[in-house]
């Protein structure tokens, strides 16, 4: 799920909150970024691509390895965008999207003038239900319509259940686009989230587990197909003196600035993915004994989660004014940021018109759950405060 809205909101002038707030989830500096941005600025480098850029792209190859090859763009919907076009999706085209996520996973859709047809979620992992996919498939062949392709995200960084949608890609020869926006540092069986469709795509939003302050990464197979999304990012310029092109181009192309950014991030990647992941402890101890409360949490030691927002579900009782949104409301009566679930794709006003498939788990999903702060510059103190909304609430 790619280009991400910033999962945050300004403080609230003049209220009886004195604290200051605690956001969802921000970036935070490593220290390493200073040195990069001023080689830019000394070389006059201060432009997209440059020598930030491919030295970003090749710290993120070597990170993910499997030998991925990236292309660093302005945003993980731009890579959404040409991984669809790579993939060969045209206007009338039909495309299985995982209708539990964020809007921009579905967008570069309707960008190509194809129709999204949304999926339902599992209860495992919340990611894109298999058996609802397959059903799906079926009965858009028998309509005519072979889809043409399938995004699957990695929601909050939790895997999908990859060898179960690799299976159903392989036996009706769909290929997918894997949106890991959120799930840089994930990994299914010691394998990196990001390398497991035939396209990957990464964000580095302000929110996410690192960031080059806006920007994203589309991943391939072959440096034959990194070169081409390149190509299409930087307005299909075609190899001539003068400025001829052949093909419809986008400005889509990473600026040597943002990627300075990226490598600085780079270097403290796999801390900030262990400080999310104390985060997620945190919440389960907190929540160990509260019945109405449970965790997202991996299902079994295969997945590793970078648990990029800590997640809960509420079991609602009216009698006792339990449910998400009270304790949403809790939170920010404290100052403290919490958000519902990502809305399913198929509620949107822009897209309930749209095919879906399967049942209301998705739905139940956003009904019941609700996102935590997740950062990883969250203190002790911030934690306490944390903790003290909770065990107000459910005393």
């Amino acid at each position: 799920m790619l280009a991400k809205m910033m999962c945050v909101t300004m403080p609230i002038i003049g209220s009886s909150m004195s604290k200051n707030r605690i956001f969802l989830s921000l970036s935070q500096r490593s220290g390493f970024e200073e040195q990069h941005i001023q080689e830019a600025l000394a070389t006059h480098w201060i432009t997209t691509g440059g020598p930030n850029v491919d030295a970003f792209e090749q710290a993120l190859e070597n990170y993910l390895g499997n030998q991925a090859h990236v292309g660093a763009l302005s945003s993980g919907t731009a890579a959404i965008h040409l991984g669809l076009i790579l993939l060969g999706v045209q206007a009338g085209d039909e495309v299985l999207c995982q209708s539990m996520t964020f809007s921009a996973s579905a967008n570069p859709i309707l960008y190509l003038g194809a129709t999204p047809v949304f999926i339902d979620s599992e209860t495992e992992t919340w990611n894109l239900c298999p058996l609802a996919l397959e059903e799906a498939i079926k009965d858009r062949i028998a309509k005519g319509n072979k889809p043409k392709a399938i995004i699957a995200v990695h929601l909050y960084g939790v895997p999908y259940q990859v060898e179960a949608i690799k299976a159903i890609s392989d036996k009706y020869n769909i290929p997918v686009l894997e949106d890991s926006a959120e799930a840089l540092g994930s990994s299914y069986k010691g394998q990196k989230c990001g390398t497991f469709g035939d396209i990957g795509v990464l964000s580095f939003n302000g929110n996410k587990i690192i960031t080059t302050s806006g920007g994203g990464a589309i991943v391939t197979k072959s440096k034959e197909l990194k070169d081409k999304a390149v190509f299409f990012a930087t307005q299909s310029r075609d190899d001539a003196p003068h400025y001829q092109h052949s093909e419809i181009g986008y400005n889509y192309r990473m600026s040597n600035i943002c990627a300075g950014i990226g490598r600085g991030q780079m270097e403290v990647l796999d801390a900030h993915v262990a400080l999310r992941r104390k985060m997620h402890e945190f919440y389960v101890d907190l929540f160990k004994d509260i019945e109405a409360v449970t965790v997202f949490t991996v299902p079994n030691t295969d997945y590793f989660a970078n648990y990029w927002l800590s997640a809960i579900l509420i079991e609602p009782n009216k009698a006792k004014g339990i449910d998400r949104e009270a304790l949403r409301l809790a939170f920010e009566a404290a100052n403290i940021e919490s958000r519902p679930l990502w809305k399913p794709m198929h509620l949107q006003p822009i897209f309930e018109h749209y095919p879906y498939y399967g049942s209301n788990v998705a739905e139940t999903l956003f009904e019941k759950g609700l996102c935590l702060p997740s950062g990883s510059n969250l203190t002790d103190e911030e934690r306490v405060r944390i903790k003290k909304v909770v065990f107000d609430f459910f005393k």
